[in-house]
């Protein structure tokens, strides 16, 4: 995964140049706080980017977040579920898949309701 300071959001398709176009999981996130504290759980130090999410945010809970809508700058993302951990984080730490399987560790996937671009440090709340 490659670090970028802006991306295009595509309503009802996903991130532009993503490889998982429609569907369901059109983007994955993930707490940066959450994966700190994850990887604290298993004596880790690896960089976010392992966990091979498309977006990273901070200052936000994401567990049991389905259905609830998140906007990122102007953009709206619908959350439809927990992204499970895959078999490939137990190969980039020992104990990891198994401490992403808590509390919603693996972050969550959506749906793209308002498209557009968002930049890195756009705001990120949750719509009431």
């Amino acid at each position: 995964m490659d670090s970028q300071d802006r991306a295009r959001l595509v309503a009802g398709r996903g991130l532009v140049g993503n490889a998982d176009q429609g569907g369901r999981r059109q983007v994955t996130i993930m707490s940066r706080e959450r994966w700190d504290e994850v990887m604290l759980s298993v004596g880790a130090a690896l960089d976010c980017s392992a966990r091979r999410a498309n977006l990273v945010v901070s200052g936000l809970d994401l567990a049991r977040t389905a259905e609830r809508v998140l906007r990122i700058g102007n953009c709206r993302l619908r959350i439809v579920g927990e992204t499970r951990p895959c078999e490939h984080m137990e190969g980039a730490a020992p104990g990891l898949q198994a401490a992403m399987r808590e509390r919603w560790g693996g972050g969550v996937h959506g749906e793209v309701l308002d498209g557009g671009e968002i930049l890195v440090g756009d705001s990120v709340r949750w719509e009431t």
